[in-house]
């Protein structure tokens, strides 16, 4: 059971007491992702991530934290998404009022000391590249920047090399002071604590200290692109592609329904696109079916690494699996399959603290409502087969999408098969 508590500046905190457990994850969420950038400083929420943890007032130098978070022997670390920004420190719950001491710090003094961030730049660069050199996870980013084209849904978090260079502090103050404020700001704790005293830590650490947030990011725009098909030329040994649609956003009615589906589809090693691809076909060494969903839409899609004599098979299978599942009927055994592996690998999930943590912040901050894991059971559970019919066909009946990683040369060879 979760209790949810509003402070005088609107700073949200949602505890999660988890007796059976000897940790607690402090985990503090805040609107502030790469939606809310402009092409000036494209990358700058994820680079501003990096630099809170290189010093502030009380912990003055990248060190200093590191070391107050290792004696205690914490995991520490964050995340940039397109929508959000989160940090977090799990730690046995003797420790908790010294985590809120570390992250506070960290979010409300940090000095943006320009000889920091400059040697934090190779840093980033060196994160850049490795993205670069990893298709698997890049091809994702062409696929969401294919569907949602020049506008903040569609850049990739780490930002262009340009702007990484380019940054000063006064940026990072300036967009801090846009974003980081008590209103924008959900903290999260999960775990094994009392609530009053957490309460009190919460408001000794945090209270009239986050200033209100005066930034709102863009709508999105609905883009049509000249090609559906993104080719990036790329000497590599194997093809990685996404295949799929533009989806459903996260207060869509039928998100549910969209998470069976996508389960169907490619969620688990018995999944028929796991099965037809990679099991009776051995076409593929991963792949994989799912789905992002933001504030006005979302993407729906199947990834995977193929052979690059196997790929354009490979395109054609899953567009064959999305045209069965649209016109086809499902049996309610499998029905029945697809939502129990849900289930259980949500309540699975539900052992660890940082987990728990992540499921009802992201909800407060998203969606300023928060489900507990009962109500999400209830709903995977409403899920039914005429559902499953309506909601395939509405998503496959769209226009579809392929991004690619590989050598070759241009779109064209792929248009066909689209």
């Amino acid at each position: 059971m979760f209790s949810t508590h509003v402070y005088p500046s609107g700073l949200t905190l949602i505890t999660v007491p988890m007796k059976s457990t000897q940790s607690v994850t402090a985990l503090i969420l805040v609107g502030a992702g790469s939606r809310y950038e402009t092409p000036k400083i494209n990358g700058i929420s994820h680079y501003l991530e990096h630099m809170f943890f290189k010093g502030a007032q009380r912990y003055p130098t990248s060190h200093d934290v590191s070391s107050a978070v290792d004696e205690l022997g914490a995991e520490m670390n964050a995340f940039t998404g397109k929508e959000y920004a989160g940090y977090y420190i799990k730690i046995a719950a003797k420790h908790l009022d010294k985590s809120l001491d570390i992250l506070s710090d960290m979010l409300i003094n940090p000095t943006f000391d320009p000889a920091e961030i400059d040697k934090e730049r190779g840093v980033i660069m060196e994160e850049y590249n490795m993205y670069q050199d990893t298709p698997m996870y890049q091809v994702q980013w062409d696929f969401e920047r294919l569907i949602f084209g020049d506008q903040p849904l569609g850049w990739d978090e780490v930002g262009t090399k340009e702007c990484i260079m380019s940054i000063q502090q006064k940026d990072f103050q300036s967009y801090k002071n846009m974003l980081y404020g008590a209103k924008n700001t959900v903290i999260t704790l999960a775990g094994n604590f009392d609530e009053q005293e957490a309460r009190a830590m919460i408001e000794r650490y945090f209270e009239f200290s986050l200033i209100e947030k005066n930034k709102e990011f863009d709508a999105y725009k609905p883009h049509t692109p000249t090609s559906r098909v993104s080719v990036t030329n790329k000497k590599t040994e194997q093809a990685h592609l996404v295949l799929g649609v533009e989806g459903l956003d996260y207060f869509h009615p039928d998100r549910y329904v969209q998470e069976v589906i996508a389960t169907i589809l490619g969620g688990n090693m018995s999944s028929r696109m796991f099965q037809k691809i990679r099991e009776d076909r051995g076409l593929a060494y991963y792949v994989q079916s799912s789905f992002s969903d933001y504030k006005e839409t979302g993407v729906f899609y199947t990834r995977a690494g193929v052979s690059l004599k196997d790929i354009d098979d490979v395109v054609r299978l899953i567009q064959d699996e999305y045209r069965l599942l649209a016109n086809e009927p499902v049996t309610e055994k499998e029905l029945t399959k697809a939502k129990e592996f849900i289930k259980g690998k949500m309540m699975l999930s539900f052992e660890d603290t940082e987990t728990v943590a992540h499921f009802y912040g992201r909800q407060k901050l998203l969606r300023n409502e928060v489900k507990d894991p009962q109500d999400i059971t209830k709903n995977i559970d409403l899920v039914t087969l005429d559902d499953l019919s309506r909601v395939s066909k509405d998503l496959f009946g769209r226009p579809m999408y392929l991004s690619v990683i590989g050598p070759f040369d241009t779109p064209a060879r792929f248009e066909s098969l689209m």
